[in-house]
């Protein structure tokens, strides 16, 4: 077994403890597995490996203890070991290592949390979401096991659900898809893509919690989120959502996101602003601060959005001209109190006024008046009132000679 960049003493130290246990697998699994082998018979690049992650037939715990002892405590660092998951991470020569228990799962209901307990490797490999992120490489045999024929979805390009009820039992699937489709450049298989129809063909879903039998389980919201942040901000994202759009499956954040004609072009000068995509992707929904608050993405976000929708509706109404000064445009802007993040997002929707919009944003509001308080004590001034006036009188000179 040979990973670019992991020392072969490594593996051999982890062959050797676990042979000592008679521990049946040990196995490479995740996303490694996946990308070694797109490295070796694809000649894709090879990016590295953050981290290693190991399923363990037995206890993990265990492992790393016999670990310590074969080794010494010399090679072994930063060991954090999470019993409740029965995992334990550490450092091996350097190496980050995720060391799991082996475990199955199965679905109480559809897209609640999992309920998980110990299993075997098989069945580790059984939970996960796609063919051919459920290959593994067995250190202890020094064989890849791929029970769902990953290796023939990896040559042909293609990304499918490992079961028929994967999505139904975690929605978030469809959007990993997404993710992994637009960075690899694979196609979603056929039937992965039926399984995605039939499923939003049936949403949403009604789930019964306590009184209220509209309620989704919270675990859902929050996964979606995280699996769409991690879209937004590690992936080819325009791809990613136009191919969510193709699969009609973006009614799993909000339908009207489905016909959002103005996504790109509006995430786009997010990204130009340097403002996080996750709130400008939500412009386009009904009801933005309705799906901001059940993904529970961060309240600043939140306030955004809410200021964003304020400032829409004070442009419909009495905004200052277009061929308003900028200091008139300022002081309009800077007395309702709106973050300077709020009026960004604004420009992204691009009303009539993004240019004095996107001016304030990134000129005017930044200008000050060529003296300060202590300046003008020091010509003569009394502390006062009066101090502020002219104050803000000189910054708003300033400010209309940068028009």
């Amino acid at each position: 077994m040979d990973l670019p960049g992991v020392p072969s003493s490594v593996l051999e130290a982890l062959q050797s403890a676990a042979r000592s246990l008679d521990i049946p697998h040990l196995a490479l699994v995740g996303g490694v597995v996946r990308d070694q082998l797109l490295h070796q018979r694809s000649g894709r690049s090879w990016l590295g490996v953050p981290d290693l992650d190991w399923v363990v037939e037995g206890d993990a715990a265990a492992l790393v203890a016999e670990l310590g002892r074969q080794v010494g405590s010399e090679r072994i660092s930063g060991v954090q070991e999470h019993g409740a998951f029965g995992t334990v991470a550490l450092q091996l020569d350097g190496i980050p290592l995720d060391l799991a228990t082996a475990r199955q799962e199965h679905y109480p209901a559809p897209a609640e949390n999992p309920v998980v307990r110990a299993g075997t490797l098989q069945a580790d490999l059984a939970r996960r979401d796609f063919t051919i992120n459920a290959m593994a490489l067995d250190l202890v045999a020094r064989e890849l096991i791929d029970l769902h024929h990953g290796q023939a979805d990896l040559q042909h390009g293609q990304i499918r659900f490992l079961h028929a009820g994967s999505v139904q039992d975690d929605p978030t699937r469809v959007i990993r898809a997404a993710r992994y489709a637009a960075r690899l450049g694979f196609q979603l298989a056929e039937e992965s893509l039926e399984q995605i129809r039939s499923t939003m063909q049936q949403w949403p879903w009604v789930w019964q919690q306590g009184d209220d039998a509209t309620a989704a389980p919270p675990a859902l919201a929050t996964r979606l989120r995280m699996e769409l942040e991690r879209l937004l901000e590690r992936e080819p994202w325009p791809q990613a959502l136009d191919l969510l759009e193709q699969w009609q499956a973006l009614p799993l954040l909000d339908a009207q996101l489905q016909q959002d004609l103005k996504r790109t072009q509006r995430l786009r000068c997010a990204r130009r602003l340097c403002l996080p995509l996750m709130p400008a992707f939500l412009l386009g929904a009904a009801d933005p601060v309705a799906v901001a608050e059940r993904l529970q993405i961060p309240g600043k976000q939140q306030q955004w959005l809410q200021q964003c929708g304020a400032l829409r509706d004070w442009l419909m109404d009495n905004p200052p001209s277009l061929q308003a000064s900028p200091s008139i445009w300022s002081t309009a802007l800077e007395q309702k109190g709106w973050q300077p993040e709020a009026v960004a997002l604004a420009v992204t929707l691009r009303p009539q006024q993004w240019r004095p919009l996107l001016r304030w944003w990134g000129r005017w509001r930044r200008i000050q008046a060529p003296q300060t308080a202590r300046d003008l004590i020091a010509a003569g001034w009394h502390p006062g009132p009066a101090i502020g006036e002219e104050l803000r009188r000189q910054r708003s000179a300033a400010q209309d000679l940068s028009r």
